[in-house]
């Protein structure tokens, strides 16, 4: 608790400045929210971005973008991970920083980032540090890219949450709706209702962003080309993985790899 509280002093003691922070401290935080804004860029892995309402995946070379008062928590499981943390004065000019968002950092942002990069504490208005922040922070918007799309929803149904932890590290197995029902001792009816209900979201929906997300941290972590890959998260044909994993990404397994 004390670390949080100096967290969040750090954060909010000067209400208009912004703030550029390198330091891996959000990660090791319970759930928390501040008065700033925040933009959070990860570098190197995937980080995992939890809210009351859903768990967020966020890429290498993606940031995401959280509103002010959001209550998160922040965790990774890999040590070459690199964050970046820059806290903005609440001053909206669009509706897009009303909402969370995870989005791939583009080139401008990457050469604007780049530039910046030795700078870290608390830019005020009047300093060129604090325009030019401001600036890269009106970008974000401007750009309009795509959302990245793989954000799933938590439940306290405990019924609910035994039934995926019985499937969430069986991915390469043959997963199919009546498969599952038949094993938690559910009729089909019964089980795809307690989806809907319960997360707002289709069986298949959910499992296949699981299935995507482990194809992600194989990438990153192992040297299984992408047909083992494939085959390791449930998919016997590689287009079909290919294909949804651009559909929740924005872009083909072998892209991913490349960043």
């Amino acid at each position: 608790m004390e670390i949080l509280n100096q967290l969040i002093n750090i954060v909010d003691q000067n209400p208009d400045s912004v703030l550029v922070m390198r330091q891996q401290t959000e990660q090791r935080l319970p759930a928390h929210q501040h008065d700033k804004a925040q933009l959070l860029l990860v570098y190197g892995g995937i980080a995992y971005l939890q809210t009351d309402e859903k768990d967020l995946y966020i890429p290498s070379n993606h940031y995401i973008w959280i509103p002010k008062n959001y209550r998160h928590n922040l965790m990774f499981n890999t040590k070459d991970l690199h964050i970046i943390n820059i806290y903005f004065p609440n001053k909206r000019s669009d509706s897009f920083y009303d909402e969370l968002g995870i989005y791939p950092v583009s080139k401008l942002l990457a050469e604007m980032l780049s530039f910046s990069g030795k700078w870290q504490g608390d830019y005020f208005k009047g300093s060129w540090e604090f325009e030019f922040l401001t600036t890269l922070k009106g970008v974000l918007a401007k750009e309009k890219l795509k959302k990245f799309s793989i954000q799933l929803p938590t439940t306290d149904d405990q019924r609910l949450n035994v039934i995926i932890d019985s499937f969430r590290n069986r991915l390469n197995e043959d997963l199919s709706l009546a498969v599952i029902a038949q094993q938690s001792g559910m009729s089909i009816r019964s089980l795809t209702r307690l989806f809907q209900t319960k997360l707002h979201i289709t069986f298949v929906h959910y499992l296949k962003m699981l299935r995507i997300i482990r194809a992600m941290e194989l990438i990153k972590d192992t040297d299984l080309n992408m047909t083992e890959i494939a085959y390791e998260v449930g998919y016997s044909n590689i287009a079909a993985f290919s294909n949804n994993f651009q559909q929740l990404t924005n872009m083909r397994p072998t892209e991913f790899k490349m960043k």
